[in-house]
């Protein structure tokens, strides 16, 4: 049974929303700052290529990871779900289901990352002068995909449980050791892009090491037998709610590598500053993503126990949350967008390009907050076909036609090729709010 603390069903909504929040957040903030780690420690003592490669490799890197992080998105709704309908018997076979199930995709992810790291980052239009070291970046995070999957299904089970602390500490210990490897394998012994990449292996490896022992140690609300290691019928309820949600991440970063292979055309300096953008971005993402990821818990468990009203109001509380913070952030962005970008580079023109791209993107920060959390809402309400077929039209239709459009003019400039994500997201909005009065006047009718 859920304790008090994890019970999302009672008691009030912003008093128990914010303080499964804010672990999530703070694991987010980490993961940005463990992939910002990397781009930092490069920029400063590696080469202006390796600093593309790992820009380049990282966009790969963060296609892979918020796939899988969407797909175990699956695992949780299910797992707060039962818990909120007062039925944990269950979840031992969706915790043993998915184990299987993850397993088979890292050995996928595996191979194609491996033997294929070479074309993969021709087909990302890298620079010439950084192929061979985005290529080398790429096959050595490959290497250790294993540990990526098993960190993201890891923390997505911990969520489901309404425990959102554990998957904190996980990030701290993986951040701690890629900080130390990159400043032995980077600043120390000069490994470039290469050495930035075996140490996020490394520290993802002693990161799933760490969970696995807390989730052995931990109290559970049910058992996990030999009997549920396998396929069974756990496995296509959680995948039912996972697929379209990673098909519509999948297609989502494509659009992303699509923009960055536009970006790469436009020079190595470009490439680099684009780069350094995208780690800033990381982090101004950060809230409106927490708000997604526990909005998802929380309205499964209060939509498990029939409490509908609790679970819309809810929505609205993340909305407000978001949008006060994502102004402030926009005001960070649009006047100290330089100085950020400095963090990473000392070259005087990766930090303009940087700058440029965030003046397109900064008032993203104000309109995802509403996008997120109507998307957590909706992903916590079983409705993940329409969250996919929002994200391909705004996908398909918008950002991608809008930034390679921008990116063709005898003007390009990475400013206006920074906008398609604010233009595609409030498309986005636009199609939810619908969609949430058509759901309304469904349910009154019902």
């Amino acid at each position: 049974m859920t304790s008090d603390k994890t019970d999302f069903t009672q008691g009030n909504i912003l008093k128990k929303l914010v303080p499964f929040m804010i672990p999530i957040l703070g694991a987010l903030v980490l993961q940005a700052a463990y992939g910002a780690v990397d781009l930092l420690v490069v920029g400063r003592f590696g080469s202006t290529s390796g600093l593309s490669a790992v820009s380049t490799g990282s966009q790969i890197l963060n296609l892979v990871t918020f796939v899988v992080t969407q797909l175990a998105m699956g695992v949780t709704v299910l797992i707060a779900r039962y818990l909120g309908e007062k039925n944990p018997e269950q979840i031992g076979s969706v915790i043993g289901g998915a184990a299987v199930v993850f397993t088979l995709l890292s050995v996928c992810l595996f191979a194609g990352m491996v033997f294929f790291a070479r074309p993969i980052s021709v087909l990302m239009q890298a620079p010439a002068e950084a192929v061979t070291l985005t290529t080398s970046y790429v096959r050595i995070c490959g290497s250790g995909i294993f540990f990526i999957v098993a960190y993201n299904l890891l923390s997505a089970i911990f969520r489901g449980l309404g425990d959102s602390k554990s998957p904190l500490l996980f990030v701290l210990v993986a951040c701690i050791v890629n900080i130390v490897g990159d400043l032995v394998l980077v600043a120390g012994l000069h490994m470039d892009a290469a050495g930035a990449a075996f140490a996020t292996v490394f520290a993802q490896a002693v990161s799933v090491v760490f969970a696995v022992v807390i989730l052995f140690k931990k109290q559970l609300p049910f058992h996990i037998g030999k009997n549920d290691l396998g396929f069974n019928s756990q496995c296509s309820k959680f995948l039912s709610i996972g697929l379209p949600l990673a098909l519509q991440e999948f297609l989502t970063q494509v659009s992303f590598l699509a923009l960055c292979a536009f970006v790469n055309r436009l020079g190595l300096e470009a490439s680099s500053g684009y780069g350094v953008a995208c780690k800033i971005v990381n982090f101004a993402m950060l809230i409106p993503s927490s708000l997604m990821q526990s909005m998802a818990s929380f309205v499964s468990q209060n939509v498990g126990a029939g409490n509908l009203k609790r679970a819309k109001k809810s929505m609205f509380t993340g909305i407000g949350i978001g949008l006060i913070f994502g102004c402030l952030v926009f005001t960070l962005i649009w006047f100290k967008g330089d100085l950020l970008a400095s963090f990473f580079s000392t070259d005087a023109a990766v930090i303009q390009n940087g700058f440029a791209y965030l003046k397109g993107f900064a008032p993203e920060t104000i309109v995802t907050a509403v996008l997120f959390s109507m998307i957590g809402y909706f992903n916590g309400n079983n409705k993940t076909l329409w969250v996919m077929l929002q994200g391909l039209i705004q996908t398909l239709c918008v950002r991608l036609p809008f930034a390679y459009f921008m990116s063709i003019q005898p003007n390009a400039s990475l400013t206006r090729i920074g906008l398609a994500a604010p233009v595609s997201t409030t498309v986005g909005i636009l199609l939810n709010v619908g969609f949430y009065l058509y759901l309304n006047k469904k349910e009154k009718r019902a």
